[in-house]
């Protein structure tokens, strides 16, 4: 019993003198961040929980400890400054998190005793302590030694609203001592103010979103109907940091949902929930990643314990890291993301819960050199996170980077693949470094592994510029045959097509085949002779329905790696019915209209034109998939161009070849075609309600059958 007593006085001895606990070697959480396709893909850990710091540790008094504390900083000297709001008051504490004094009652400069009241944001500069005195509306300062120095009150102006609450929550303030403050019920962005307390605007207000039939709605209602309808304004920021060259960071937190994920995946700056905003409040935060900083990606799918949690991230702090990095915290999942300075994603960690190393309730984040402090309103605690080897080594090869040691850049990265094969971003950076080497061919492979088919197609133009140099006979030799070839290809169809307007007697297969191409482009006379002098046959319309799905087949597995870079594709099977279908649709649908408007065509004579005005799809689809190996992204776009040409000369040759079938005229056939489109749909209407019923009839006689067996 003794060497037990001695053993937890010990224990105890070591807890008071050590003050915090550390917990390195506990990682409570996974670490992971999302390939180019949104998917979750684990990571080696980048920060690992060292410490955490509660009011005993840092050496508070016992009676008034924190309470619901709402912002962390840490200025250049890495002191560390609380906002403890609920005992009105601003700890500061030296780089150990030792507590050395509170700042909370003084004497304002008209010689009154005077104190803090649920102080919320904190901001130290090289001179001066600004904090937001958040329920007595305004901003305090006070010199590095916690006296006071002066105050700031709310700013009028007649820009603010009518009846407006200042209630400052954050501020940043810049080398020239202009201050940025985010005011809880502003909505009209961040307030500036001059060193001398002066109100100088608004920058950054958020995008509105208001729909079309809002617009609309709101266009033809009356002055008075709308002053009483719902108001739409901007969403107000609810943080804000500053880095050495100006510019703000700010967070906001009250975004719509969906245009908030919408805007991470598409990249789109009007709904971001963080932004990097210029003195003029322009957006200028790079976002060059798979996707845009803004928390999480698969909402529904966070790859971690509480991965339960739907919708986006409810991001409510960011942090400035080294090497130009930036960290934001997620206070619905108490997840920690952190980005390089081009908006690309390099690892996610944190989680909820009672082990070690994981938060109750984030409230605010700071970097302390290397290590990451987070603050927790609910435990009132800051958590230490020490960097580790792997972080280390993000940090260097990003260092390198911009540094412009590409050699180095690309060992480093090579030593984080071998660390962690799913990281997309170090593919990247080996293969920027090969193709600033020149070494194209080399990093296109690295770039297809992380399908980044921009750099891809950057490397893919290096690389053909070399080899055109060195084969340029071959290319102009090649170009010039294929041109030759197509040429006389349309030539020796020309004659076989005169020679058959003179023909008496049954066509050859091939006749009817070359017929096609004379339809194209004479469709008036090609239709007309396609029925009245059958020129054409329905084998011939099923040759062009068969090449019209070679086509498409190949355009599926033949494309280039630019065009298809998840080497997706669509089975036969599949090709067949997606053009079989509609294909049938349109030629069963036009002649039971057409019949009963004096239609003039037969149901053969409707396939058979039809067949053949499909001829450009295998014209243009087949050589366009081919060049797609030989071209740029912005190239191949001229390529599509080409097949939504050729797509639109079907649908012509379509109703011209309508027209003629039946001898009407272009405007009741123009008619008669969207009817025919109506009908389509009416057909497929009915089908798919015949299949449904067919389904529970089936389910029905099933469910006799197996009771009648049980009877038995």
């Amino acid at each position: 019993m003794k060497n037990l007593m001695k053993l937890i006085t010990l224990v105890m001895v070591c807890l008071m003198v050590f003050g915090s606990l550390s917990v390195m070697a506990i990682t409570p959480y996974s670490t992971y961040t999302y390939d180019i396709d949104g998917m979750y893909a684990a990571s080696p850990d980048a920060y690992t929980p060292d410490q955490i710091v509660d009011s005993a540790a840092m050496g508070l008094d016992e009676e008034k400890p924190m309470d619901s504390p709402r912002d962390l900083f840490v200025d250049k000297n890495q002191k560390v400054y609380i906002a403890d709001a609920t005992n009105n008051r601003i700890l500061v504490c030296n780089r150990y998190l030792q507590y050395t004094f509170e700042i909370s009652e003084f004497t304002n400069n008209q010689g009154v005793p005077d104190s803090l009241t649920n102080p919320q944001g904190v901001f130290v500069s090289d001179d001066y302590i600004y904090v937001a005195d958040t329920d007595n509306n305004r901003i305090v300062l006070f010199d590095l030694e916690g006296e006071y120095v002066d105050t700031i009150e709310e700013p009028r102006s007649d820009v603010f609203p009518e009846n407006s609450i200042y209630k400052p929550i954050a501020l940043a303030v810049d080398a020239a001592g202009r201050m940025y403050i985010v005011s809880s019920t502003t909505y009209m962005g961040v307030i500036s103010i001059a060193p001398d307390g002066e109100f100088q605007g608004f920058i950054g207000a958020q995008q509105v979103n208001i729909s079309a039939i809002d617009i609309l709605w709101r266009r033809i209602q009356t002055k008075e109907q709308r002053e009483t309808s719902t108001q739409y304004v901007s969403t107000e920021f609810n943080n804000i940091t500053i880095d050495e060259d100006g510019f703000i960071y700010v967070t906001t937190s009250s975004i719509d949902e969906a245009a908030q994920q919408a805007a991470i995946r598409s990249k789109d700056a009007g709904n971001a929930p963080v932004k990097k905003l210029n003195t003029a409040g322009s957006d200028i935060l790079k976002r060059n990643g798979f996707f845009a900083p803004g928390g999480e990606v698969s909402v529904m799918n966070t790859g971690a314990s509480n991965n339960d949690i739907g919708g986006p991230s409810k991001i409510i702090d960011v942090a400035l890291g080294p090497q130009g990095t930036l960290s934001i915290i997620d206070e619905k999942r108490q997840k920690i993301y952190t980005y390089d300075e081009e908006g690309k994603l390099l690892f996610i960690f944190g989680d909820s819960g009672m082990q070690t190393g994981n938060l109750s309730s984030i409230q605010a984040i700071a970097y302390k050199g290397n290590d990451i402090l987070v603050l927790d309103k609910t435990a009132n605690n800051v958590t230490v996170y020490k960097r580790t080897e792997y972080g280390d080594l993000l940090l260097t090869a990003i260092q390198h980077n911009r540094e412009r040691q590409y050699d180095l850049s690309q060992e480093d990265w090579t030593n984080i693949l071998q660390r962690n094969s799913n990281f997309d971003e170090a593919y990247i950076g080996i293969g920027k470094a090969l193709y600033r080497s020149g070494e194209y061919e080399e990093a296109m492979e690295y770039y297809k592994s992380a399908y980044d088919t921009e750099n891809y197609s950057a490397a893919f133009a290096m690389w053909r510029q070399d080899w055109v140099k060195k084969y340029v006979m071959v290319v102009i030799l090649v170009v010039v045959v294929a041109i030759a070839a197509y040429s006389l290809f349309f030539k020796y169809a020309g004659k076989i097509n005169i020679k058959g307007h003179t023909k008496v007697g049954k066509r050859t297969f091939w006749e009817e085949i070359m017929y096609g191409f004379w339809v194209i482009f004479h469709p008036f006379d090609g239709f007309w002779d396609l029925k009245h002098e059958k020129r054409g046959s329905v084998r011939g319309a099923f040759f062009y329905i068969g090449m019209t799905i070679l086509a498409f087949t190949y355009k599926s597995v033949g494309s280039s790696y630019l065009v298809n870079p998840y080497n997706s594709y669509m089975n036969i099977l599949a090709t067949i019915t997606s053009i079989m279908v509609p294909f049938m649709l349109w030629a069963a649908a036009n002649w039971c209209l057409t019949t009963l408007f004096d239609g003039e065509g037969s149901f053969k004579d409707i396939f058979i034109a039809t067949g053949y005005a499909l001829v450009p799809i295998p014209l243009f689809m087949f050589p366009v998939t081919i060049c797609t190996h030989f071209l740029t992204t912005a190239e191949v776009s001229i390529l599509n161009l080409l097949l939504t040409f050729s797509f639109i000369w079907v649908g012509l040759l379509i109703v011209f070849g309508s027209m003629v079938t039946h001898d009407y005229t272009f405007g009741k056939n123009l008619i008669m075609c969207v009817c025919t489109i109506v009908g389509m749909a009416f057909i497929m209407f009915v089908a798919v309600l015949f299949s449904g019923l067919a389904n529970n009839i089936v389910s029905f006689v099933t469910a006799i059958v197996v009771e009648i067996s049980y009877r038995i």
